[in-house]
Parts: structure tokens; C-alpha cells; sequence
């Protein structure tokens, strides 16, 4: 289709196959200087090895030097400190290597659009706004200047100082009439290392809203969809093969909440049934993050499906009354036999036709991708299970689950 090749008119789709709303920005130029990443995001193990040591190794070592590295030297020391662990060595490589997932799922998007001729001639320009417009936030110096005046203002001074430190001895803090002293282990924690994790999760949430914005300029097109089409969602079915993409993001996520949780219970006394209302709302927020974009396809999608409804309802009605009459009422040829007659194929293909028009969903994703997102959020809580009941019991509440 000349649609689905043609350069557009302002240049900004010169090839539809790579949209890719996770690159750009000054990290990802810094990032490409330094060999650290190429122009498609690989290069991740590097990316993963140097800025993980980055933030958990001088932690290690100055916490040697300060002589609270190992257990019993204060009551939550480094080694002991799980939620430490888990946020550096585990959800930073995820929050990395999602950005790799990501781009390859999306990077034929724009391909997808065009090629399945959703987009009408006269709304390229639209399109290509669309388009322009999230280039231009994804490259944005100004917002990742603010992303980390925000890490810094409300992350590490607010919400780090005054709600998540632990109320006890650590390795990084200790509590006092003042506030919290920090050793020097603790400094590079909360003015080094937390803010390069939290830079990398609020970016996230950045891109995620570009995803979000990019998405619904394109619902504001008048998009040419086909309410028969088999993926039941108009031809935009093919939304849903990003949606497990971001399945490294939910787990850097549900990863996270499991640290947190984990200092708690071992160290302060709660329990994992202290954490439920926490859960939901994670589970409930990382769901949104993914599914919430595809939704702005909601109102094209249900006037399809009216519309469908409609007129293949009319088409229905015209060939069952035409083939009532022929078959039923005898209006057929006597030389025409009913035996091998294309009419009945027809009538049961016209009827799968409207089926699917009436089938149609409002959202371009399964059931299956939310309980698959599910899955994904709390699989890193599971094993805190072990907390409340033996492993046994554990093994056979999952398997009863499962079979």
C-alpha cells in the first residue's frame, strides 16, 4: 500500500517501523558517548553491571570501613539489609532492561497503523502531530532536569528522610531527637544511589505518560476500524502484543514493594498481612500504568461496535429473508439442489461475521494480559509467603491454585 510506504509530508515518519518512545533524552546521550548503550538500546549487560556496581558497591565499602557491614555489628547492618539488596541489584537491572522490551515491542507501531490502513489519508497530518509531539517530550532536556529536581525536592528530602528510613540502627541512619544522622555509607545512599534508582522509576512514569499522550492523540483521529475484524477490537488487536513488554517494569515494581516489606517484618515486627491494603494498591496501580492507555480507545471502539452492530444486523436480516425465501418458501430453482448449495455456507459465514462484530471489545487487551500483569506484580511477593506458613503448605496451596 503507497500509504504504508510513502514518507509523510513533514518528514517525521521516515520509517514507519521505528517509533521508539523510550529513546532520547540527555541520559540516553550520555549513555550512548560512553558506550554504554547503542542507538536501538543494546549494550544492557554493560548498562546493568556499571550503573548497579555504581550504587550498591561504595555502599558495601563504606560500610566495611564504618564497620556496619556485617550482622551483629548494628541491629538492621548492611548484609542484613534486604530491601538494599533488592532495590539495586535486582530492580535497577529490570527498570534497565525493560527499556530493551519495550523498544522492540513498540518500534513497528507506527508500521502497524499505517500498513492496517487505520489511519485515513486525510488524517495523516494528525498522525504525524501525534507523532512530533511525543518526539519532542521524549527529548525533552527541560523534563529530565525537572525529573530530578523532583528526585531530589520530594524523593530523597521528603519521602526518603521522613517516611521509608527505618526507625531503628541501620547501616545508613541513626535515629535521634534531631532526625536521622547519617553515616557516610548513608550519604551516598540517599544522595547518590537513591536518587540514580529513583531517576531511573520516575522516567519511567515520564515515558509512560508520553505512551499514555501519544496514544490518545491518535484516538482523537476518526480511525478507519473494522468492527468484523477477527481480533474482535476493530484491527487494533495488535495493541496488545506491547502490553507484556512491560512485564520488567511490573516486576522492578513488585520487586521494590518486597524489600520494603521484607525490612519490615524481619526488623520492626509487621507481618505480610500487614501489607494487604499495600498490595491491592500496587496491584491495582500497575495494572492501571499498562492498561490505562489502551483505554482511550474505548469511545472509538464502542461506536464500531454500534455501528456494526447495526449495519451487519441489516445485512443479516436481507440474506436470511432472501435465503428464507429461496429455501423455505420454495422460491428455489427445481434444478437447484439444497445438498451442496453455496447459500447455507454463506448464511453460517454471515453468521460468524456477526458474531464477532457482537463480541467486540471495548479495550484492546484479554482478560488473560490483566491476569498475566497480575502475575507479574506479585510474583516477587510470593516468596514473603514463607513468612506465615511452611514452605509444604505453601507448595501445595500454589499447586491446588495451579491444577
Amino acid at each position: 500500500m503507497m500509504r504504508a510506504t510513502s514518507k509523510s509530508s513533514d518528514g517525521l515518519v521516515r520509517d514507519p517501523q521505528d517509533f521508539a518512545f523510550v529513546l532520547g533524552g540527555p541520559l540516553y546521550q550520555l549513555l550512548r558517548r560512553s558506550r554504554l548503550s547503542d542507538d536501538t538500546l543494546k549494550l544492557v549487560h554493560r548498562r546493568v553491571l556499571v550503573i548497579s556496581l555504581f550504587t550498591w558497591l561504595p555502599l558495601l565499602v563504606l560500610s566495611a570501613l564504618g564497620g556496619k557491614l556485617l550482622a551483629g555489628s548494628a541491629p538492621v547492618s548492611f548484609l542484613q539489609d534486604v530491601e538494599v539488596h533488592v532495590r539495586f541489584l535486582l530492580a535497577v537491572p529490570l527498570l534497565i532492561g525493560a527499556e530493551l522490551t519495550v523498544n522492540q515491542r513498540t518500534r513497528s507501531l507506527l508500521r502497524q497503523f499505517l500498513e492496517r490502513n487505520l489511519v485515513p489519508e486525510g488524517a495523516m497530518s494528525q498522525f504525524n502531530a501525534a507523532v512530533a509531539s511525543a518526539y519532542r517530550l521524549r527529548n525533552s532536556v527541560l523534563a529530565e532536569v525537572l525529573l530530578i529536581a523532583l528526585v531530589y525536592g520530594l524523593g530523597v528530602l521528603i519521602i526518603w528522610r521522613h517516611y521509608t528510613v527505618l526507625n531503628t540502627v541501620t547501616w545508613y541512619a541513626t535515629p535521634s531527637a534531631e532526625g536521622s544522622q547519617l553515616s557516610l555509607a548513608g550519604i551516598w545512599y540517599g544522595y547518590v544511589s537513591l536518587p540514580i534508582f529513583q531517576f531511573l522509576l520516575v522516567r519511567w512514569y515520564f515515558r509512560m505518560a508520553i505512551w499514555s499522550y501519544f496514544l490518545w492523540r491518535v484516538s482523537r483521529i476518526e480511525l478507519s476500524l473494522v468492527p468484523a475484524h477477527p481480533d474482535r477490537v476493530g484491527g487494533l488487536g495488535f495493541l496488545s502484543n506491547t502490553i507484556l513488554a512491560f512485564g520488567p517494569l511490573l516486576l522492578a515494581h513488585g520487586t521494590l514493594a518486597a524489600g520494603l516489606m521484607a525490612n519490615r517484618i524481619f526488623y520492626t515486627g509487621a507481618t505480610l498481612v500487614d501489607f494487604k491494603l499495600e498490595v491491592l494498591v500496587l496491584v491495582i496501580f500497575c495494572t492501571c500504568l499498562v492498561l490505562g492507555p489502551l483505554l482511550v480507545f474505548a469511545p472509538q471502539l464502542s461506536r464500531a461496535k454500534l455501528r456494526g452492530t447495526r449495519e451487519y444486523g441489516i445485512l443479516a436480516e436481507r440474506y436470511a429473508r432472501a435465503f428464507d425465501a429461496k429455501w423455505v418458501r420454495g422460491g428455489a430453482p427445481k434444478e437447484e439442489p439444497l445438498l451442496g448449495s453455496a447459500d447455507i455456507q454463506s448464511l453460517g459465514d454471515l453468521g460468524n461475521s456477526f458474531d464477532v462484530v457482537r463480541t467486540m471489545r471495548l479495550a484492546p487487551f484479554t482478560r488473560q494480559a490483566v491476569v498475566q500483569l497480575v502475575a507479574f506484580t506479585v510474583l516477587p511477593i510470593v516468596p514473603l509467603l514463607l513468612t506465615i506458613m511452611p514452605l509444604d503448605e505453601l507448595l501445595k496451596k500454589l499447586l491446588g491454585m495451579l491444577l
